[in-house]
């Protein structure tokens, strides 16, 4: 049986639209799978680029965006959300191996929630 918390944290995420942006097919698929199973609409972006003509088709209500791909990073990627009137109050969660001070405060510099 289920518990209550487990039951209200699923409905919680139920019908959230959520855009993963990665350039690892396998970090992607992982992503898409775990939050489908609780209830998440999920699109999924190669890079940057991929991604700004996503968020403008599907207007996801969160993002979780990688740091390290090639073309355009997840810091330019999270500046450019960021500074587009349209876009600028969904949530952008920068996902990283690296923990640094430094990496968090770039994050944050460029408006990544978390």
């Amino acid at each position: 049986m289920e518990s209550a918390a487990a039951v209200s944290d699923g409905h919680r995420l139920s019908g959230l639209k959520v855009l993963v942006i990665d350039d690892s097919k396998t970090i992607r698929r992982t992503a898409e799978t775990l939050l489908a199973k609780e209830g998440c609409e999920v699109f999924t972006a190669v890079d940057g680029f991929d991604a700004l003509s996503k968020i403008a088709d599907h207007q996801p209500d969160i993002v979780f965006v990688d740091i390290m791909m090639p073309r355009l990073d997840g810091y330019q990627t999270c500046s450019l959300i960021k500074h587009n009137k349209v876009f600028r109050s969904i949530p952008v969660i920068m996902l990283s191996s690296k923990d640094g001070l430094f990496d968090r405060a770039r994050g944050r510099i460029v408006g990544s929630e978390h």
